[in-house]
């Protein structure tokens, strides 16, 4: 992280790690810690396709659509993040690493100095923390949210581990998360 004569951080942290890592929950407490811009991907992919929910989106545009519309929106992000002075943490979808496209945007970024964060944590954590969220979870394998994650993370985690410039233990508390995050910007 970039300190600034003011104590507020700059640039751009940018968050990956599957469905139920905390990039949500932990890009918002480290926006509310540092006065930056919190965006999440998911959201803007979701307006963007005029979904009520990911899902939906999902559903309507099936996942070639859905991921063709996330870059979109993640082309759009890092404009607006280049154009401002402030700085901003980037929640991406758990798959948004995986689209056509969107490893190469986030190769560009880090090398004007975006710095990639995976939350890493075990399919056991992560299905615990999916119980109950499975609603707005489309299913990625035909399986449920639940019943895939292990799977899901085993196809995704040498992905995550590339494009990542730190890998925190998003197992940890959300304090100790936050903090770890936070060293790594």
């Amino acid at each position: 992280m970039t300190v600034q004569p003011d104590n507020k951080p700059r640039g751009v942290v940018v968050l990956i790690g599957l469905r139920g890592s905390g990039k949500s929950t932990i890009g918002r407490a480290l926006a509310d810690q540092t006065g930056a811009v919190f965006v999440d991907l998911d959201d803007r992919t979701r307006i963007e396709l005029g979904a009520q929910t990911i899902s939906e989106a999902f559903r309507e545009q099936g996942e070639a659509g859905f991921r063709v519309a996330e870059v979109r929106a993640l082309r759009a992000v890092i404009g607006e993040a280049n154009r401002s002075q402030r700085a901003m943490v980037l929640a991406l979808g758990g798959g948004t690493p995986m689209a056509p496209g969107a490893e190469e945007l986030l190769g560009q970024w880090r090398r004007h100095g975006a710095r990639v964060v995976y939350l890493r944590t075990s399919a056991d954590v992560l299905a615990q923390r999916l119980q109950g969220q499975v609603a707005d979870r489309p299913s990625l394998t035909g399986k449920g949210a639940i019943e895939e994650v292990g799977e899901v993370l085993a196809a995704r985690d040498e992905r995550y581990c590339a494009l990542a410039d730190v890998v925190v233990d998003a197992a940890a508390s959300m304090d100790a998360t936050v903090q770890g995050v936070m060293s790594a910007w």
